[in-house]
C-alpha cells in the first residue's frame, strides 16, 4: 500500500514539489549563509518525493546526541525560518491537507500533506527516515531517559 501511495503521490505533485524543494536548497546554498535552510529545505524535499512509510525525527532522538540543529542554533535558525516563511508553507500543506481530506480517496494524501506541514515549521535539526527507524529511535530515547531518571 504504501509503494501505490507513493507513486501515485510521485505522479500528482510529489515530483514537482521535491524538485521546487530541491531548487531551494540550492538556492540556499549558493547564498552561502542560508546553508542550515538548504539542508532543510532538501530534507523536505526528500520527504516530498515519497512521503508514505517516512517521517521526520529530530536528529537528537536519531543520534542519542544534541548537534548545532538540535541546539540552540537550530532553534534560532527555526525560529527564523517559521517567521520568513515557515508559517506560510505549513499553511499552504494545511490548506492541501483540508481539500485532500474533502473526499474519501483523498484522506491518506490530506495526512501525508500534513506530515509536510508539521516539518515545514520547524525542518532544522530534522531528519527524514522509514516509521520503523523512526519508531525505534524514540523507544531508545525514552529508554535513555528513563534510565537517566532512575540514576
Amino acid at each position: 500500500m504504501k509503494a501505490l501511495g507513493n507513486v501515485l503521490w510521485f505522479i500528482f505533485g510529489g515530483f514537482i514539489a521535491g524538485l521546487l524543494w530541491w531548487f531551494a536548497g540550492v538556492m540556499m546554498f549558493i547564498s552561502i549563509v542560508g546553508i542550515p535552510w538548504g539542508k532543510a529545505c532538501f530534507a523536505i524535499g526528500n520527504l516530498s518525493f515519497f512521503p508514505f512509510g517516512k517521517e521526520a525525527v529530530n536528529r537528537e532522538i536519531l543520534t542519542g546526541k544534541e548537534d548545532v540543529g538540535t541546539g540552540g542554533w537550530g532553534t534560532l535558525g527555526n525560529v527564523l525560518w517559521f517567521i520568513f516563511g515557515g508559517f506560510w508553507l505549513a499553511l499552504s500543506h494545511a490548506l492541501a491537507a483540508i481539500i485532500s481530506f474533502i473526499t474519501i480517496i483523498g484522506i491518506p494524501f490530506g495526512i501525508q500533506h500534513g506530515k509536510l506541514a508539521r516539518i515545514s515549521l520547524s525542518p532544522i535539526g530534522k531528519e527524514v527516515v522509514d516509521k520503523e527507524v523512526a519508531e525505534q529511535a524514540r523507544k531508545k530515547s525514552a529508554k535513555r531517559v528513563v534510565e537517566e531518571y532512575s540514576n
